[in-house]
Formats: structure tokens, C-alpha cells, sequence
């Protein structure tokens, strides 16, 4: 392997770190930092996750509120309980854990919640906020990538930047947010085509495609960033949507999987929840939480 490791899991612990500094400031002033998260239904994978969250939470000094609702619980239950929390002082982040059931409208629930507490940053007003730079709640794992992408390279200005992928969660918000650093950037998807030639141009990739080890090694440019958002269970374990081996030996720097792009989802959502008591509040963003 010739490529530097960017770990993902160190620099989100350091996030974490002072995250609690600052909640621990924000609470010696009387303000204790709250985050809701709401679970309908019992998917494994979100119990997992939402009791992750909950125990973080904690233990950077916030205050954790968890909702678990039976899966069949009426959209308009989910959708008043909602609305308490918009109304609770004492909520600062209100997260619904996605995906939710069938009989239940995503959107229609996503934007329910007050934007300001909208700590997912998966509101309309937020997407429109970031889209045309303003000041928004950020998607958790977009900025996370952001935060990795400029502790490794410093100024993104001018570099070649391509995002496989473009989902609401994290293609479309991770382009804008390169864009507003002035990067150039390319979004691919299963319509590209000539996507390994693209790769080849790119000085940055984020890869969020979903597909296990997708981006081939010798798609690589030699010493381009990898950053890889990809989860996927194989027989081999965990794995990412670049082939992290043949990769490795082009690349300049690149995320494992796990350990790189994940720890940070969680540790951008606290940030989130500080930035968003800090703004309720009327106090100035917590430094470099922030795009």
C-alpha cells in the first residue's frame, strides 16, 4: 500500500472531543444541548445505530431523547409527536431515523420538522439553503467528507473533484459543498458514461454509489484523494464502493472501510445538534463545525 490512510475514526473522536468542550461550555452558561431521535419500527440496523447515537450523545454532555414507535404507528402519531418536539425548548436536534415504513411519507415527515432543529439537514429549506450558500443545516455524512477532505489537503480551490453518486443524503449536498470550496466538480451516475476516464481526471473522489468495490484500482489517478462513503456486507465483511487494495497502490490518500467515512456521521450530528443550540440561542457557530 503507498497511499496515506485517512482515518476517519481518529479525527471523529477528536471531533467528539471537542464537541464536549464546547457543549461543557454552552452548559456552564445554562444551556445544556438536547437531540431527539425518533425510531418507528424495529429494523436491526436502526436499533443498532439509534442506541449508538443515544450513548454518544451522552457522552459529550448532551442531553439524549429517544422516541421508539411501533411500525405501524399512524403517520399523524409520528407527525404530532413531531410537533411536541418542534415545541420543546429543551430539543435542540430532532432526527427521525430513516428509513421509515412503507406507509409513511418521507417528505412529508422530513419537513415537518423545524428547520433549525433539522440537524439530519435533509429539510427543503436547508437543501435550498445550502444549495444557494446560505447558512443551513449540513447532511451529517457530506460534511463529514468535507471535514476529512480539507484536514488532508488543506484548500480544495481549483481541484478536479468528481462525486459518484447523487442522492438527496449525500452526492447532491457533498457537490455543493465542494463547490462552495471552490472546487470543480463532477457528479456521476448510473447514466455516466466514460466513467473510469472521469475518474482518471479527478484529484478528488467521493465515492457513494452503494455498490461494493465499484471504482477498480486502475480507474485511480495517481495521487488523488479516495474518500469512500460505501457500506456494503459481503462475504468478506464490510467493504467500500472502491476497491480498497488496487486502489491503495494509486492513490495519494483513501478512507478504509470501515473506519473511515462512517465514525464521522454520528460525530457531524452532535456537531449539528451544537451548532444548532449555539444559533437558537444566538451565540456565534461553534468554530469549525461548520462548512
Amino acid at each position: 500500500m503507498t497511499a496515506t490512510l485517512i482515518n476517519g475514526k481518529a479525527f471523529a473522536a477528536d471531533l467528539r472531543a471537542r464537541i464536549a468542550t464546547g457543549v461543557a461550555a454552552m452548559t456552564a452558561r445554562g444551556i445544556t444541548p438536547g437531540l431527539a431521535v425518533v425510531l418507528v419500527g424495529e429494523d436491526p440496523a436502526s436499533q443498532v445505530y439509534v442506541r449508538s447515537k443515544g450513548r454518544m450523545t451522552r457522552e459529550v454532555g448532551m442531553n439524549s431523547f429517544e422516541h421508539r414507535l411501533p411500525a405501524e404507528t399512524p403517520q399523524a402519531d409520528l407527525l404530532a409527536l413531531i410537533d411536541r418536539l418542534n415545541a420543546d425548548p429543551s430539543v435542540n436536534g430532532i432526527l427521525v431515523q430513516l428509513p421509515l415504513p412503507r406507509h409513511m411519507d418521507e417528505s412529508a415527515v422530513i419537513n415537518a420538522i423545524y428547520p433549525d432543529k433539522d440537524v439530519d439537514g435533509f429539510h427543503i429549506l436547508n437543501v435550498g439553503r445550502l444549495a444557494t450558500g446560505q447558512k443551513a443545516m449540513v447532511p451529517c455524512t457530506p460534511l463529514g467528507c468535507l471535514m476529512l477532505l480539507r484536514d488532508h489537503l488543506g484548500d480544495l480551490g481549483g481541484k478536479n473533484a468528481l462525486v459518484i453518486g447523487r442522492s438527496n443524503i449525500v452526492g447532491k449536498p457533498m457537490a455543493q459543498l465542494l463547490l462552495r470550496d471552490s472546487a470543480t466538480v463532477t457528479v456521476a451516475h448510473s447514466r455516466t458514461k466514460n466513467l473510469p476516464e472521469l475518474c482518471r481526471q479527478a484529484d478528488i473522489i467521493v465515492a457513494a454509489v452503494g455498490r461494493a468495490r465499484f471504482v477498480q484500482g486502475d480507474w485511480i489517478k495517481p495521487g488523488a484523494t479516495v474518500i469512500d462513503v460505501g457500506i456494503n456486507r459481503t462475504d468478506d465483511g464490510l467493504v467500500g464502493d472502491v476497491d480498497f487494495d488496487a486502489a491503495s497502490q494509486t492513490a495519494g490518500a483513501i478512507t478504509p472501510v470501515p473506519g473511515g467515512v462512517g465514525p464521522m456521521t454520528i460525530a457531524c450530528l452532535l456537531a449539528n445538534t451544537l451548532t444548532a443550540t449555539a444559533r437558537v440561542n444566538g451565540l456565534p457557530d461553534p468554530e469549525g463545525l461548520t462548512p
